[in-house]
Formats: C-alpha cells, sequence, structure tokens
C-alpha cells in the first residue's frame, strides 16, 4: 500500500492540473475576442498612395490623425514649428507605441529665410548610475530589453519646448488639444499599430504579468483579446498628463509669465515637478536607475548639423549622437558612378549602393557616437580624398564580411588592398560608366537642367507659408515598465548602448546612445530641396539614401521613388542589443527579389526575400521643391503615412 502512495499522489495532481487546464480553456472559450468599440476606417496601408501638390504649405506624418492636426495649425496660420508640435504630440497618441511621449525626437529645422539648417539634440542621456560596471554585476553581457534599467532619460518635451521657444508663436496647451481629443475620444487601430501589437496569447499573458500597466494601456488588461484592426484605442491617463502640462503653462500665463516663461513651466512640471516624481518612484520600487538629480539636469539643445556636399545638393542631419552622418557617407562614396547606367534596381546597382552601405556602416560602427564623449572625425570621413579612398575599397562581389572601417584619423582608408578583383572591379565600373570612380572631386551625375521636379518610430515633415520646415523622427516603443497613472512610455533606447568599454558607443553615465533615427534636410544653391525621415532602425539611412537617388540618380517623381522596391543590408551588427549580424545577407521586398535574387547569389549575396512594401524596410515621408515655386509631398505605402498640403 505504502509503495503506491506515491503514485495515487502524482495522479491526483495530474488530475488536478488537467482539471484547472479544461476549465481555463473552457473560460477561455467564452471571453470575448473580437474588436473593442470598432470604428470605421478604411487604412491606407498597402496602397500606393499620390503625391501632393501644394502652394502654401504642406505636412507629412506616420498617420492620418497627426497629418490632420499638423495641417489644421498650418491653416490657422500657425508656422512649421507650432505645426510640428502638434503633429508630434498627435503621432504620440496615434501612433504612441512606436513613438513615445516622451522618447527620442531627432528634430531637423530649414530657416527659409537665412537659408540655414539647424539640429536640436533629440536623445535622451544615460542616468549617473547607468554604467557598465552596474549591467555587468548583474549578470548581463548587453544592455537588457525588457528591463526598466534599459530607460534613457526622456527627451521629446525638452524638444517641444525648445522648439517652440525660438521658432513657435503658438503655446504648448493649444497645440496639445487634437492629441488630448484624439486619446480621450479614441481613434481606428490602424495597421502598424495592429502589427505592432500583435502579439500571441502567451506573450499577452506574460505582458501583463511582466507589465500590468502596459497591458492596461495598450490591450486594457485584457490578456484573452488581440488588438484587432479598426477597434477604439483610447489613452486617458496619456491625456491627463498632457492636460497637466497644459495646465502648468496656463497657470503661468495667469501669474503674468511670459510665453518663454511659460514653456519653461511646462518642461519644469514634467522634469522637475509631479511628472518628474512618478518616473522617480518607479524607478525606486523597479531597481532602475533614474534619479531625480537625473531629470532636473537634463538638457537637449541646438547644435550645428552634420554637412556634406554631394552632387551638387548639401545634405543636414542629425549630430553623431545619431546616425545622421550615414547618408553621406553612402551618397560621397558612390559620387562619380554613373549609377543610371547601371540600371535601377539591377543586380549590378544594388551590388555597387550594397558596398557603399556597408562601407558607411563600418565607419558609423568605428568612428560615430555621442560627441560630447568621443572625438567623431566628422571632417576626415567627409572629405574628397576619404570618400575616394573607401570607393577604392569596392569589390566585384559581396563583401564576405563586413569591411573594415577606414582610418579617418589619418584621413586615408585603411591598410587593406582591395587586391586584383578589386581593382578589376573599379576598372569595370569606369569602362561601363565613363567615369573613374576613384577620383578625389566627381563629377555630378545629374545636371540642374536634367531635373524636372512597422516600427518602433515614426516620422513627420512640415513646411508653413514662409517656406520654414520641420523634420522629426519619433520613436520608442513599450517594452519596458511604464509609468503608472501617467501613460507614460520611457523606451528602452540604452539597448543601443555597448557594454564593451573599448566601443565608441560604450555605455558612460551622461552619455547618449548612438541611435538610429535621425532627420534630413536635403539643399541646393541655399535654398530648400527635400525634407524626409523614415522609421525602420538600421534601414532608415539605407532607405532615405536609395529615396534620394530614386530622384536624382533616375529622375523618378517623388511618390514613385519612395514607393519603388527597397534592399536591405544586415551585415552590419544590429545597433540593437544584443546586435546580432548576417555577412553578406540582403533582403528584398519580393518585387525586387523575383528580378535580382539570381544575379546577387551571383555576386556572393545571400538574398532573402520579404513581402512587397514590407514594414522593415521604413516608411519615408517626405517634402520636395517642385523647382517651379511650389511643393511636393509624399508618403509611403508601407504605413499609415499621409501626406497633405494646399
Amino acid at each position: 500500500m505504502s509503495a503506491s502512495r506515491p503514485s495515487r499522489i502524482i495522479r491526483a495532481v495530474f488530475i488536478f492540473l488537467a482539471a484547472t487546464a479544461a476549465l481555463g480553456a473552457l473560460a477561455y472559450a467564452f471571453l470575448p475576442k473580437g474588436p473593442r468599440d470598432p470604428m470605421e476606417y478604411e487604412g491606407t496601408a498597402g496602397t500606393r498612395k499620390p503625391e501632393i501638390r501644394a502652394r502654401e504649405f504642406a505636412v507629412v506624418a506616420g498617420t492620418p490623425w497627426a497629418a490632420e492636426a499638423g495641417y489644421r495649425v498650418l491653416e490657422e496660420g500657425g508656422n512649421a514649428a507650432d505645426a510640428a508640435v502638434a503633429t508630434l504630440l498627435a503621432l504620440n497618441v496615434t501612433h504612441g507605441e512606436a513613438a513615445s511621449f516622451p522618447g527620442v525626437a531627432p528634430l531637423m529645422y530649414f530657416d527659409a529665410a537665412t537659408g540655414r539648417a539647424e539640429s536640436y539634440i533629440g536623445a535622451g542621456t544615460a542616468p549617473r548610475a547607468a554604467t557598465i560596471e552596474a549591467f555587468r554585476k548583474a549578470g548581463f553581457e548587453t544592455v537588457p530589453e525588457l528591463d526598466i534599467r534599459a530607460q534613457l532619460l526622456p527627451a521629446s518635451p525638452d524638444v517641444i519646448v525648445g522648439l517652440l521657444a525660438k521658432y513657435g508663436t503658438m503655446g504648448f496647451g493649444e497645440l496639445a488639444k487634437p492629441a488630448i481629443d484624439l486619446a480621450r475620444a479614441g481613434f481606428p487601430a490602424h495597421r502598424a499599430m495592429v502589427e505592432n501589437l500583435d502579439f500571441s496569447l502567451v506573450e499577452r499573458i506574460g505582458f501583463s504579468i511582466l507589465m500590468p500597466y502596459n497591458a492596461r494601456v495598450f490591450i486594457r488588461g485584457e490578456w484573452w483579446r488581440p488588438v484587432h484592426p479598426n477597434e477604439r484605442m483610447t489613452f486617458p491617463d496619456l491625456a491627463d498628463t498632457l492636460e497637466r502640462l497644459a495646465d502648468a503653462e496656463r497657470a503661468a500665463l495667469d501669474s503674468g509669465a511670459s510665453r518663454e516663461e511659460a514653456l519653461t513651466a511646462v518642461r519644469r512640471h514634467f522634469y522637475e515637478g509631479p511628472i518628474a516624481e512618478a518616473i522617480v518612484a518607479l524607478h525606486e520600487e523597479k531597481g532602475g536607475f533614474i534619479t531625480r538629480e537625473d531629470l532636473a539636469a537634463y538638457r537637449g539643445g541646438w547644435e550645428e548639423p552634420v554637412r556634406a556636399a554631394w552632387n551638387g545638393f548639401e545634405l543636414h542631419a542629425n549630430g553623431a549622437w545619431s546616425q545622421g552622418v550615414m547618408e553621406a557617407l553612402i551618397l560621397r562614396t558612390l559620387e562619380g558612378i554613373d549609377l543610371a547606367a547601371l540600371g535601377h534596381n539591377t543586380p549590378e546597382y544594388i551590388h555597387v549602393v550594397t558596398q557603399a552601405i556597408e562601407l558607411a556602416m563600418a565607419d558609423r560602427d568605428a568612428y560615430v557616437g555621442d560627441p560630447a564623449f568621443v572625438d567623431v572625425p566628422l571632417e576626415a570621413l567627409l572629405s574628397d580624398a576619404y570618400a575616394a579612398s573607401r570607393r577604392s575599397m569596392m569589390t566585384q562581389k559581396a563583401f564576405p564580411a563586413l569591411p573594415p572601417p577606414g582610418d579617418a584619423r589619418a584621413g586615408s582608408a585603411s591598410e587593406r588592398s582591395s587586391g586584383r578583383e578589386g581593382a578589376e572591379a573599379i576598372a569595370a565600373v569606369a569602362r561601363r560608366t565613363g567615369i573613374d570612380p576613384t577620383a578625389g572631386s566627381a563629377t555630378s551625375i545629374l545636371s540642374r537642367s536634367d531635373f524636372s521636379v512597422g516600427q518602433d518610430t515614426s516620422q513627420l515633415a512640415v513646411l508653413d507659408r514662409a517656406g520654414n520646415v520641420v523634420v522629426m523622427t519619433p520613436s520608442d516603443f513599450p517594452q519596458t515598465p511604464m509609468v503608472p497613472g501617467t501613460g507614460l512610455n520611457l523606451g528602452n533606447r540604452m539597448t543601443q548602448f555597448r557594454l564593451d568599454p573599448d566601443h565608441v558607443g560604450a555605455l558612460e553615465p551622461g552619455k547618449r546612445p548612438r541611435i538610429t533615427p535621425h532627420a534630413l534636410i536635403v539643399t541646393r544653391d541655399g535654398a530648400f530641396f527635400m525634407g524626409l525621415s523614415t522609421p525602420g532602425g538600421d534601414m532608415q539611412a539605407q532607405a532615405l539614401a536609395q529615396v534620394l537617388l530614386n530622384v536624382t540618380a533616375f529622375g523618378m517623381s517623388l511618390d514613385e521613388a519612395i514607393a519603388a522596391p527597397r534592399f536591405y543590408s544586415v551585415s552590419a551588427p544590429s545597433s540593437f542589443a544584443p546586435h546580432e549580424s548576417y555577412p553578406a545577407r540582403l533582403r528584398l521586398e519580393s518585387d525586387l527579389y523575383a528580378s535580382a535574387a539570381a544575379g546577387l547569389r551571383a555576386l556572393g549575396y545571400e538574398a532573402m526575400e520579404d513581402p512587397a512594401w514590407h514594414k522593415d524596410y521604413g516608411a519615408v515621408g517626405a517634402i520636395m521643391a517642385d523647382g517651379a515655386g511650389g511643393f511636393i509631398a509624399a508618403a509611403d505605402p508601407r504605413e499609415e503615412t499621409t501626406a497633405l498640403g494646399r
């Protein structure tokens, strides 16, 4: 009898567990799983979007509701800075799972009166207690994705106040009203949001256990029910937070403060007042790093952008705390090569552009980091001699691994012979294009007379009646605990740091990670030519470079250039922990895969197919001068990106 007792216990436990599972399955079967309060909405993701011709103003944004918020401000007489803030805040609501308030928000501003472009530092810094030693002591080799210790200090409230104080005319409260109304009344879940929140049942259960407030915000705590297209999404806690910030401004104005002083009151309410207290309380409870002193000391600020001449244009991008230098590195390496002669998106064209991308990525990962901590040799990296030296490293077939960086400290390429194969490749390009691609000063491939014209990030571009332009790339995803009662998601952007003290991107207290989001403005002869931005992580610069080449090298219209199929090199280590890389691998959207995969395999690439207009390939929004005194705005079919103008 005693020998059978353990088996009876085991059998009883098994029966209990089976009965519990059966009851749970039965209960789950009867729980509601359909959409929560569905709304009428016909999405635009996956459809070609027409160009918008504008004579007065234009706005492009990651969702139609954000674009409409900015459009109304412009219509009512606000300027680009005002409209950009209204658009940003509406994005923080309607695309807040990908671009949170108060996440990162890199900003570029073009002043039409002076012809000058400026950058605003839109990435937070590491808290003072965040050190490599602290993570190593906790057993981490990279910054963990789902941990509160991955949160940077918040940036976008500082960006908003900095932009409005210098260039805006309106107050925070009136610009926040569209976002507050959207957060309270709700909007239909669009395809990008549904895809970003497309958790399996197990993931929803885990989400609800690990981050219950996040689950309450995004899935209403209903682990059994997925997010459906068109269901009403509301964010009342975020609406309350934005309203409290507006109240701080109103109270300051009522007490006799100037507009600038009232904006400072908004900033103070966030970084030193009740919101700061809520952030710090969460970090104290969860073992995070952020303190009151960190928040009170945080500053962004205006800076000179990265500037580079390219084929008769000038590129202006955010500083080396972002990957804003990438387009310049890619495009300058390609100068002097007649890309049109290679044929658009042929295997040979894709190969040449991919090599420029991978050379640029090698330099980015070796040299680019927060300039407050890193001596970034921008002058050398952007010189004609350096571009020529990198061009000479191109080979006839795919790089088997990411190539080494150039020796920017010495102003020339690193000691790596491209060998006979490389020399033959350069000679072949020269024969085919009629231009020596190793020349230090390239001839423009396009004369002025030839020119007729899902993701944890979003984008916006705004142009006002005076010709001023704002481009922003807001980001951050709710993969770390949100601040209870506030609707605030601080993201996990510290995952873009390295825990290697010898790496240019090494974590240090007070340092900014070299983030992927960045904004880009292109000018020609001191006049605005194009402003553009996209989500996409390491694809961002690749997507923007491909769009620019589609317009300039192939004469495409802006909407055609944005809708064209793209290719995506994943040879470089990912900017996000754990920093995986796949040497010689190229991802291709399906149309391009069908036409180019075989040729690329012959060139040594591992070609991988993705669906057409895939969200990983960016979602570009752009505004461009049409050459006749007007402007063109265009939006990507890959997400809900929307262009409006008048």
